[in-house]
């Protein structure tokens, strides 16, 4: 028997598509011949899926799992919605979801190259069409730590989320709230955890043009006479530094000063007005943060202040640190078909 080599695999894999350790079989098999494993790979149908490259798999499911102080998200592709919706297709997702929360794979290579990769490749082609697990996370809730999640009704959003509590008992009775929590971040379709995720030079190349949007629709409020938005200088927290909120400070005493406003109540009214001044000039970190996003439940409080509002209720102390989101074809980029110029094309052949 041939000794079958990485670079032999690494070969076979690049020509067919096949997982790796089908390729190391059908070497395996056929003593090392390159041309006898492909031809092996294609009577078994394990290299079809693959010559599908060229189509875009945007439609697909989202997997869920959540089990004591661990939980799975994924997401497996298809090409259309219609085989979303077929048995075959929810049953690998459901396997999937299985293999993934016994094993936690570092990464979609790691389960390309299991031996998962046979039962995954197969059901592929038995569905005959371009199949992908696009990512995944695995999400452990350790020591005082509290984890829960939700996927919508539709399958295709998914989401868990963790915080850190000062004990075991408030994680315990954090827990049916972070689902809430989960259904927020569900709908409100937050990037990021909190505005210091960001960089500074994204921040400022969305400055302008947000400022712009705000304007534009000052324009159209005025036309219709209804109340103007306070249109701010800055977008997030990241711009707000000790400078310019002193100098926010400053001039809102002043201009209170201006109205007749007596100095000694400035101290009562001058909070308020800087936490306005805050929420105008952080609409990006209200939009994309979940931390700072108005929580749909009370809108009154933050996100991470209804954390930490929760966890006083149960004697204790909680922030968010970790969420993760999976919406189904989320940045993927479908291909629109014109199917009047397909039939043009075809015709003047």
């Amino acid at each position: 028997m041939a000794e079958v080599t990485a670079k032999q695999v690494k070969e076979l894999r690049a020509a067919t598509g096949a997982g790796m350790m089908d390729c190391k079989k059908a070497l395996v098999a056929t003593d090392g011949d390159i041309e006898k494993a492909t031809e092996v790979l294609k009577e078994k149908g394990l290299g079809k899926a693959e010559k599908k490259a060229d189509r875009i798999a945007a439609e697909g499911l989202a997997g869920f799992k959540l089990d004591g102080n661990k939980g799975v998200v994924l997401e497996i592709n298809s090409e259309t919605d219609f085989v979303a919706k077929n048995e075959a297709f929810q049953e690998l997702v459901a396997k999937t979801v299985d293999f993934v929360y016994d094993n936690e794979p570092n990464d979609v290579e790691a389960v390309k190259n299991s031996d998962f990769a046979e039962y995954f490749n197969s059901s592929v082609v038995k569905i005959g069409e371009k199949i992908e697990l696009r990512r995944f996370a695995v999400v452990k809730a350790g020591e005082n730590e509290a984890i829960n999640g939700y996927i919508h009704s539709n399958n295709r959003i998914a989401v868990i989320v963790k915080a850190k509590c000062d004990s075991d008992k408030t994680a315990e009775a954090l827990v049916p709230f972070l689902k809430n929590i989960a259904m927020h971040a569900s709908a409100m379709k937050p990037s990021t955890l909190s505005y210091v995720d960001f960089d500074m030079e994204y921040v400022e190349s969305e400055t302008k043009g947000r400022i712009e949007v705000i304007k534009k629709d000052n324009e159209e409020l005025a036309r219709l006479k209804k109340p103007l938005k306070n249109v701010p200088d800055f977008i997030s927290r990241l711009q707000l530094t000790e400078e310019v909120i002193a100098n926010a400070e400053a001039k809102i005493k002043e201009e209170l000063l201006a109205e007749g406003k007596p100095e000694k109540i400035l101290d009562r009214i001058i909070p308020g007005k800087i936490a306005r001044y805050i929420l105008d000039n952080t609409t990006l970190d209200q939009e994309q943060c979940l931390l700072n996003q108005q929580y749909v439940m009370d809108d009154k409080l933050t996100v991470a202040q209804a954390v930490e509002a929760e966890a006083e209720k149960a004697g204790g102390t909680a922030e968010i640190i970790e969420f993760v989101r999976i919406e189904v074809g989320e940045g993927i980029e479908k291909k629109v078909e014109d199917f009047a110029a397909e039939v043009a094309a075809q015709v003047g052949k």
